[in-house]
Parts: C-alpha cells; structure tokens; sequence
C-alpha cells in the first residue's frame, strides 16, 4: 500500500453521514484513507483484514452505529448496542494485537450519556451520568473502548452532540418549519407503555414547555475538534463534542422557521409527539430530552469553534443545500 505524507488514516463507519465527511476530509488533507464498515476495504468480522488497516495507521476514527433515529423495540435495541461495542471491541483486539498500534483512535461517542439537565450545565468533569436505554448504551460503548490495555495508543471519546450540516438530524426539523409544524416540542403527561418504561424515555413529571436544552455541534466543527485532538498529544479521555452556547428547543425551532422564512410553526405537544414519532417509527426522546452539554475541554485546550453560535451554524447549511440543489 503506497503511503502519502500524513500516513494512513483508518475511518470506520465511513458510510454514516459524519464518517463521510471525515473520509473526504482526510484524503482532501493528504491522508491514505481506508475505511472499514459491511463494506470497504475491510468488513467487520474480518479481524485479520482490520488489524492490517489498523498496523502502523496514523490515526483511526471510528464512526461506526446504527442510528438511534428508530423506534427503541427489542430488536433495535438491541443492533444499536451491538452495533457499537462489538464494533468497539473488535477494533480494540485488531489494535492490541497489532505490531505497529496507532498512536492515536478516536471513538464515537455521545451527549447523550449525561442526564436530563435543565438546572446546569454538564462537562467533562463535573457532568453527572444519566439512566435508561440510551444512557446504557452509551456507558457500555466507553467501556469497551477504554477497557482494553492499549498503551501505545492515545484514546479519545468523541462525545457529540447532535450534529447539524446538510443531511443531518437537521433536515426533518428544517422540512417541519417548511410545512408549518416547526414549534417547540413540549413535553408533559402522558401514559407510560412499558416499552417507553424500559427504553426509560418517559418521564411523567416533565413540563419542559419547550425549554429543554439543545445543544448542538456543526460537522465542521466535529471535524475541527478532531483535528485539534490529534495536534494536542495531552488530550485523551471523553471529550465533549459541543458548540460552547448551547440553545433550548423553543429558540432552535424559532431560528430553523426563521432560517427559511417561516413566521409560524404550530406547537407539538408530548401526545401529538407520541403518535408523529411512532408514524415515523423514531422516538420523542431525541427531541424532549434536556441535553445540556458544554465542551469545557476543547475551549480550556484553547480550540475555536468555526460555528460557536446557532444562526450563523443554520446560515451556513441552508446556503449550502441552496448552492447543491441550485
């Protein structure tokens, strides 16, 4: 395999809409890019083919997971965890046994580990764990990451936020604001099923009235983030994805109706959000959840934020879907 001048960089999950622009981002930076995933230059399973990629790489970034984007029955629940820790676990043996470890494997993460925040901001370290299904998932996949002994290798949890550009959680929002329905989603009562009870999305006491916090990261920054990872040898560890000024629901959907010169968007009430999500076969916890996270790392490291504030983020993806469908 012929090497260019920055080396190998090994991305897996490069089918995804983050691991995506990273694969293209790389090559654009020089990069010999391998991806593995169930297809590529290497598929899971094939440990053997993995630990070639991975020996004597310069990086490695796994984006691998099924999207959390589904409804949360058993068998979804369950292609979601494996999905991402034995993917997980596999790239940690390939890179345990390898002769040449990278010095350097970033892996995906997620805000979501922390609790429901409505009172204070969660960090790094300060930031305390939340419960149910997603939280679990979430604890399981840093642990297969960071329970291998890999001394060679420098380790990165990539805890990020959701992650606006163009084909990202942000084009269902941008279509509701187009047709009307972008208010604020508002949580409340509502009869908790057992399925809700075990994926541990209900919560009966919650009147958010679209004040949960949202925050958010653009992919630019995502790839940002990482690059400064890489350059700074003193960081490892979880490390929060984040734009350092988190939004709440109400202003977000304000800002999205905005963005695409929609004055009104019609409220959407838990009930309503129950029915919506199950047509869509999705869950209201993407969106009722109070995710209040702050990347108190990267700003302290000294990293600038390409996209710090929320209008300027929305300006730059809308302009650029323009310009694609233009």
């Amino acid at each position: 395999m012929t090497e260019t001048t920055r080396g190998r960089a090994v991305i897996a999950g490069a089918s995804g809409f983050v691991g995506q622009y990273l694969r293209d981002a790389f090559r654009d930076e020089g990069y010999d890019v391998v991806t593995i995933g169930r297809t590529g230059d290497a598929v899971w399973g094939n440990t053997l083919r993995i630990r070639e990629l991975v020996d004597g790489a310069a990086i490695v970034v796994n984006m691998a997971g099924k999207s959390v984007n589904c409804r949360y029955g058993r068998r979804n629940r369950a292609e979601i965890i494996r999905s991402r820790v034995d993917t997980t676990l596999e790239l940690a043996e390939a890179i345990r046994t390898s002769e040449h470890p990278p010095p350097l494997w970033l892996n995906a993460s997620t805000a979501t580990i922390y609790r429901h925040a409505d009172d204070r901001p969660q960090d790094e370290a300060t930031g305390e764990l939340g419960e149910g299904f997603s939280v679990g998932v979430a604890r399981a996949w840093e642990d297969a990451f960071f329970g291998a002994d890999l001394p060679g290798t420098r380790r990165v949890a990539l805890r990020m936020a959701i992650v606006f550009g163009d084909g990202s959680a942000l084009v269902p929002l941008l279509r509701l604001a187009q047709a009307g329905l972008g208010g604020a989603q508002i949580d409340g009562p509502w009869f908790p099923t057992p399925g809700r009870l075990a994926a541990g999305t209900y919560h009966h006491d919650r009147h958010t009235r679209g004040r949960q916090k949202f925050s958010w990261v653009h992919i630019a920054d995502v790839l940002g983030a990482i690059r400064f990872v890489r350059d700074h040898e003193e960081i490892d560890g979880p490390v929060n994805v984040s734009s350092p000024n988190p939004s709440d629901n109400r202003t977000v959907m304000a800002t999205i109706r905005d963005s695409v010169g929609r004055r009104f968007g019609m409220p959407t009430p838990r009930w309503v959000l129950e029915v919506g999500t199950f047509a869509i076969r999705s869950e209201t916890e993407l969106v009722l959840k109070s995710r209040w996270v702050v990347p108190t790392r990267l700003v302290e490291a000294g990293y600038e934020f390409r996209y710090p504030l929320l209008r300027g983020a929305l300006a730059s993806i809308i302009a650029e879907r323009r310009q694609h469908r233009g």
